[in-house]
């Protein structure tokens, strides 16, 4: 290998060292043609430094002459903006010394037709009071204003009433009808809306309230307020009953036209529930037997249903005028002065309803006095009334002052006082009354006495469960032996029902028992045993009936369960005291001092006799009993009816067999002088018993 090296050629050798320094030889040509373009790059930048260092200096003189010209004008900008203001700010001050001037038309001639406008330079003049009192308040241009300012609200609040007292009108009684009457009949029945302003009146009444809160500082709109919307609620409620009082006489129910015109198509339709009403309920006070007692006309009774009705539709109305005043008095009272404002306005239309119901209970109350119990009745439909609608009464009345919400209580308690009072005395004038002879009938019919105390509580179960609420809230359970069971003293509505029932129940078991009482001792009037018995046995069998015809007796076996059997059987005692009347003509058909003889032997003259004063006997006995009985009375036909086919039979049977006794003897010439009747006239007899016209 070593020896093939050494035998390169020379040749080669110096071809690659000339290669080397061709090579070496371009490489200094390209650094001096680098070093070349250096030397001429410093030259370049040497010369652009000279540039700029010229244009800098310029640059710097320049500033330094262009700064000045600029501050002065922002300087000069400055000052102009602050003469603008300046200005500005005169004009301004300016316009507040002619603002007297300027509104000085608009306030004289008032807010009406334009009240924007006039709160709009209202505006203004308060402006110039605020300016005034805080950069000049010695200079006379605020006194200005400030008169201007007053007299601009004396016009704002003399609208306000005008426009209150314009546009206030008493609502329509028909439309209060509408309002009040319930009918399940109307299909969709819409609520009737009471309208009591125009829309434009409103909102600007409601505007002008809003500015004298905020800017006039015064309350006395508010007064303003309430007594020109007072007014209009009384007279609502005074219209509704002057046209109750006129209408209701000639057509007994008030319809609506407006009602009207809401009904079904069909030609049978009722009047509209009348508010607190069952359906087929029509308030009447007195029964013609209580006002032939007391002397009542007709016409009285009728006048005294229309003023309870009357006035039991101005309780329903008050209740929804005054949520409706409360309705309008929201949008135009500031929040926390509306309850006191309410309660000012519904004083005068509540103090004359509450004064009409103290009316109501002090001519009941005179009623009493005068031994009038009947005149109760005036108080339970108002009274039922009252309880029924007192929860939205009191809905109504929330927020309103104590004195206020406890007026309606107060009269409810008045009027349970004064009934309870006169319940009480009734049962007990039933138990007193007089055993008067001239005040029997004399046929034995029932008393007078007895059918007032059914009729009585007749009426009254219309209203039983205010009478139960009214007996249970004067504490009556001791007077009655009704035990207190715990669970009914309980909240629960039911079980305060049921023992108001209860109470209700011993109260009319009271009464019946007096009336019992009584009648017993009246029927010791009569000296004929067998009259008294047909008055007992009318006056108990009229008490059953009417028990039963009613509800009454529902009632009664509440307390007294065996009531019913206890009357049958006191029917039953009396006819059986009448019956005993027949005894005396009876005795002589029997075989007492019957003499004893063999057929077809001939009689003594003392046996003769004695069959002769048997007959004779027997048919004077039957004359006169028939002769007195036939005018007395049993207006029961079926008792009636009874009592003459028992009677008959009776009779009649021991007639047929004492005749038949007697047939073959012969005890006298003369027969048909003895043997007067035969028994089928005997039973025709009998049976003109207790009629009159026979």
């Amino acid at each position: 290998m070593g020896i093939t090296s050494r035998m390169i050629p020379t040749e080669d050798a110096s071809a690659r060292k000339r290669e080397i320094e061709e090579k070496l030889k371009q490489e200094q040509e390209t650094l001096s043609f680098i070093r070349e373009n250096l030397e001429k790059s410093d030259q370049l930048t040497k010369g652009m430094v000279s540039i700029l260092s010229s244009f800098e200096s310029r640059l710097m003189q320049l500033e330094n002459s262009i700064i000045p010209v600029h501050k002065q004008t922002e300087n000069l900008q400055r000052l102009q903006e602050n003469v603008d203001k300046t200005l500005s700010c005169l004009d301004h001050v300016i316009s507040y010394y002619h603002v007297a001037k300027d509104t000085d038309r608009i306030i004289r001639e008032g807010p009406s037709g334009r009240l924007d406008e006039y709160l709009a330079c209202i505006a203004r003049i308060q402006k110039a009071v605020e300016y005034f009192q805080d950069n000049n308040p010695d200079s006379p241009e605020l006194n200005t204003v400030k008169a201007r300012f007053e007299k601009g609200k004396e016009l704002l609040e003399a609208e306000f009433r005008s426009l209150l007292t314009r546009y206030s009108k008493p609502v329509p009684p028909i439309l209060i009808l509408d309002a009040i009457s319930v009918d399940e009949d109307i299909e969709l029945q819409e609520e009737v809306v009471l309208e009591h302003l125009p829309e434009a009146v409103l909102q600007d009444i409601i505007c002008i309230s809003g500015w004298l809160v905020e800017y006039g500082r015064n309350q006395d709109f508010m007064n303003v307020y309430f007594q020109i919307r007072s007014s209009q609620l009384d007279r609502s409620i005074k219209g509704l009953k002057e046209h109750f009082r006129k209408n209701s006489a000639s057509s007994g129910i008030l319809y609506s036209p407006a009602v009207q015109t809401k009904r079904k198509d069909t030609p049978t339709k009722k009047a509209p529930k009348r508010p607190g009403y069952d359906n087929d309920l029509r308030v009447k006070l007195h029964s013609e037997a209580l006002n032939e007692k007391h002397g009542a006309t007709a016409g009285k009774d009728d006048v005294l249903d229309i003023e309870i009705d009357s006035y039991i539709h101005c309780i329903s109305a008050f209740v929804k005028l005054a949520q409706s005043e409360y309705a309008l008095l929201t949008e135009i009272i500031p929040e926390h002065h509306q309850k006191k404002t309410f309660d000012s306005l519904i004083q005068e239309a509540l103090d004359n309803l509450m004064l009409e119901g103290d009316n109501i209970v002090s001519a009941a109350r005179r009623a009493i006095m005068r031994h009038d119990y009947s005149a109760v009745l005036t108080i339970f439909p108002i009274l039922r009334h009252l309880k029924m609608n007192k929860s939205e009464f009191d809905s109504t009345l929330q927020g309103t002052a104590a004195s206020t919400k406890n007026k309606l209580p107060t009269l409810i308690t008045s009027m349970e006082t004064i009934g309870a009072k006169a319940l009480e005395e009734f049962a007990d004038s039933i138990k007193n009354d007089p055993d008067k002879e001239y005040n029997m009938p004399k046929d034995g019919t029932v008393h007078e006495l007895t059918s007032n105390a059914i009729l009585f509580l007749q009426q009254l179960l219309d209203f039983h469960e205010t009478a139960g609420a009214m007996l249970a809230s004067q504490v009556l359970g001791d007077t009655y032996n009704i035990p207190l069971d715990p669970r009914e003293t309980s909240s629960a509505s039911s079980s305060t029902s049921d023992f108001n029932k209860r109470l209700l129940s011993s109260y009319i078991c009271k009464v019946l028992g007096n009336l019992q009482l009584n009648l017993l001792s009246k029927s010791k009037v009569y000296e004929d045993s067998a009259l008294s018995a047909i008055f007992l046995h009318n006056n108990y069998n009229y008490i059953l009936k009417s028990l039963e015809k009613s509800e009454l007796i529902q009632l009664v076996t509440v307390t007294q369960r065996k009531a019913e059997s206890s009357y049958r059987e006191l029917i039953k005692q009396q006819i059986d005291i009448y019956q005993r009347s027949w005894l005396k003509v009876l005795e002589h058909l029997t075989d007492k001092n019957m003499p004893i003889f063999q057929p077809g032997a001939k009689l003594k003259d003392k046996e003769r006799q004695v069959i002769k004063d048997k007959f004779k006997g027997f048919n004077d006995g039957l004359e006169e009993l028939c002769k007195i009985q036939k005018g007395w009375a049993i207006p029961d036909k079926e008792q009636r009816d009874y009592i003459r086919q028992s009677q008959r039979k009776i009779v009649s049977d021991a007639y047929r067999a004492f005749v038949q006794r007697c047939a073959n003897i012969s005890f006298t010439k003369n027969p048909e002088k003895y043997h007067k009747y035969r028994p089928e006239e005997v039973e025709e007899m009998i049976e003109k018993l207790f009629d009159t016209s026979a």
